[in-house]
Protein backbone atom coordinates (compact mmCIF):
# COMPACT_ATOMS: atom_id res chain seq x y z
CA UNK A 1 0.00 0.00 0.00
CA UNK A 2 1.24 3.51 -0.81
CA UNK A 3 2.34 5.84 1.97
CA UNK A 4 -0.04 8.55 3.16
CA UNK A 5 0.84 12.16 2.28
CA UNK A 6 2.20 14.13 5.22
CA UNK A 7 1.07 17.65 6.04
CA UNK A 8 4.27 19.12 4.60
CA UNK A 9 3.81 17.13 1.37
CA UNK A 10 0.20 18.34 1.11
CA UNK A 11 1.31 21.95 1.70
CA UNK A 12 4.08 21.63 -0.91
CA UNK A 13 1.64 20.20 -3.47
CA UNK A 14 -0.92 22.95 -2.85
CA UNK A 15 1.76 25.64 -3.04
CA UNK A 16 2.99 24.30 -6.38
CA UNK A 17 -0.50 23.90 -7.91
CA UNK A 18 -1.72 27.32 -6.73
CA UNK A 19 1.58 29.14 -7.43
CA UNK A 20 1.85 30.43 -3.87
CA UNK A 21 4.44 30.04 -1.13
CA UNK A 22 4.44 27.05 1.21
CA UNK A 23 3.78 29.42 4.09
CA UNK A 24 0.63 30.74 2.39
CA UNK A 25 -0.51 27.20 1.54
CA UNK A 26 0.02 26.07 5.15
CA UNK A 27 -1.88 29.10 6.40
CA UNK A 28 -4.78 28.32 4.03
CA UNK A 29 -4.89 24.70 5.13
CA UNK A 30 -4.88 25.68 8.82
CA UNK A 31 -7.60 28.29 8.20
CA UNK A 32 -9.79 25.69 6.46
CA UNK A 33 -9.38 23.33 9.43
CA UNK A 34 -10.20 26.12 11.92
CA UNK A 35 -13.25 27.18 9.89
CA UNK A 36 -14.48 23.56 9.73
CA UNK A 37 -14.14 23.18 13.51
CA UNK A 38 -15.86 26.48 14.33
CA UNK A 39 -18.76 25.95 11.91
CA UNK A 40 -19.30 22.35 13.05
CA UNK A 41 -19.42 23.54 16.67
CA UNK A 42 -21.81 26.37 15.83
CA UNK A 43 -24.20 24.87 13.25
CA UNK A 44 -23.64 21.12 13.60
CA UNK A 45 -22.22 20.62 10.11
CA UNK A 46 -19.61 21.89 7.65
CA UNK A 47 -19.62 21.06 3.94
CA UNK A 48 -16.56 20.83 1.69
CA UNK A 49 -18.10 20.66 -1.80
CA UNK A 50 -17.01 17.60 -3.75
CA UNK A 51 -15.37 16.01 -0.70
CA UNK A 52 -17.99 15.60 2.03
CA UNK A 53 -19.30 17.07 5.24
CA UNK A 54 -18.43 17.08 8.93
CA UNK A 55 -21.52 16.38 11.04
CA UNK A 56 -21.98 16.67 14.80
CA UNK A 57 -24.12 13.75 16.04
CA UNK A 58 -25.64 13.09 19.46
CA UNK A 59 -25.40 9.45 20.51
CA UNK A 60 -27.99 8.13 22.95
CA UNK A 61 -27.07 6.34 26.17
CA UNK A 62 -27.09 2.57 25.71
CA UNK A 63 -26.23 -0.69 27.36
CA UNK A 64 -22.99 -2.41 26.38
CA UNK A 65 -20.76 -5.24 27.57
CA UNK A 66 -17.33 -5.20 29.14
CA UNK A 67 -15.41 -7.48 26.74
CA UNK A 68 -13.06 -8.70 29.49
CA UNK A 69 -15.73 -9.80 31.98
CA UNK A 70 -18.94 -9.94 29.94
CA UNK A 71 -20.56 -7.68 32.52
CA UNK A 72 -23.34 -5.36 31.28
CA UNK A 73 -22.38 -1.67 31.57
CA UNK A 74 -24.20 1.56 30.85
CA UNK A 75 -22.54 3.66 28.13
CA UNK A 76 -23.43 7.35 28.65
CA UNK A 77 -24.79 9.64 25.92
CA UNK A 78 -22.19 11.72 24.11
CA UNK A 79 -21.61 13.96 21.11
CA UNK A 80 -19.36 12.70 18.30
CA UNK A 81 -18.17 14.10 14.97
CA UNK A 82 -18.59 12.07 11.78
CA UNK A 83 -17.36 12.72 8.24
CA UNK A 84 -19.82 11.80 5.50
CA UNK A 85 -18.13 11.38 2.14
CA UNK A 86 -19.79 13.08 -0.85
CA UNK A 87 -21.20 10.83 -3.58
CA UNK A 88 -18.94 12.40 -6.23
CA UNK A 89 -15.84 11.64 -4.12
CA UNK A 90 -17.03 8.12 -3.34
CA UNK A 91 -17.68 7.36 -7.01
CA UNK A 92 -14.28 8.79 -8.06
CA UNK A 93 -12.31 6.84 -5.43
CA UNK A 94 -14.21 3.54 -5.43
CA UNK A 95 -16.53 3.27 -8.45
CA UNK A 96 -19.27 0.66 -8.35
CA UNK A 97 -18.55 -2.54 -10.25
CA UNK A 98 -21.05 -3.50 -12.91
Amino acid sequence: MAKVMTKSQTVAHMAEKLSITKKQAASGLEELAALAINETKKTGQFVIPGLGKLVKVNRKARMGRNPATGEAIKIPAKTVVKFRVAKACKDAVAPKKK
